[in-house]
């Protein structure tokens, strides 16, 4: 059995001085993916933003490789082993994809450059564009880069938040495979999203969020598009 990388025991989360996660237990493991799911204003967002020490945790625990990390800053949990790409890619004006790149990692040049190299493997695109500005880019072309920079810390679990939003079709075809593939050689990934297809794709385990709450939490090949639907607009199980 994967070793648990992440452990919330009851976490609650503030947005903006209210609450917007409540009493949330959840693991991720090595090895795999497990979808976050629902609607707009559900707390998938501030859930990340609290794991990463953006948002302020109101009670309970969060654990990093068995540790509590409450007292950490956002810099360190990155430093830790923690990968956050947030919604809308928060790239910066003014410089190249690989001035981005290497902005994301502390590592020595060489180290930075092999690092690099390993992400255009996974994501071949990035060799056709590392000397272009991140903000000419399409859409995306720039959530491939936000991932991407993520990855430059090598981090044990990548928290990913809507990564297909205002995506085409044929972007998120080749996106979510890479997705699986970095679980695949051992990444833990928490993957927010809307879109139930390209979750139900990649996923191993769903847990569907409403109003703070966590209203189920199930391996994916148990649960149909149908019932997901259901739980995200808050229909309920069927009597």
């Amino acid at each position: 059995m994967s070793a648990t990388v992440l452990d919330l025991k009851g976490v609650s989360v503030l947005r903006a001085g209210a609450p917007a996660v409540s009493d949330l237990d959840l693991t991720v493991s090595a090895g795999e993916i497990v979808a976050l799911l629902g609607l707009n204003g559900a707390g998938k967002s501030s859930l990340l933003r609290g794991i990463m020490g953006l948002e302020p945790v109101s009670a309970g625990i969060i654990q990093f490789r068995e540790r509590d990390i409450a007292a950490l800053s956002t810099a360190e949990r990155a430093r830790t082993g923690i990968g956050y790409c947030p919604e809308g890619r928060r790239l910066f004006p003014g410089m190249t994809v690989s001035d981005t790149l290497h902005a994301a990692s502390g590592a020595p040049t060489a180290e930075r450059v092999k690092r690099i190299a390993e992400l255009i493997r996974l994501f071949p695109l990035l060799d056709h564009i590392l000397e272009q500005e991140s903000w000419s880019l399409s859409g995306g072309q720039q959530q491939i880069v936000a991932i991407a920079r993520a990855l430059m810390g090598r981090p044990e679990i990548l928290l990913l938040d809507e990564p297909s939003l205002g995506l085409a079709p044929v972007i998120c075809r080749d996106l979510f495979p890479a997705i699986r593939h970095l679980a695949d050689r051992g990444g833990a990934i928490l993957l927010a999203e809307q879109s139930l297809s390209q979750a139900l794709a990649v996923a191993d385990r769903i847990a569907v969020m409403h109003r703070g709450k966590l209203v189920l939490a199930a391996p994916a090949p148990e649960v149909s598009h149908d019932r997901l639907k259901r739980l995200m607009l808050s229909e309920g199980e069927p009597g």
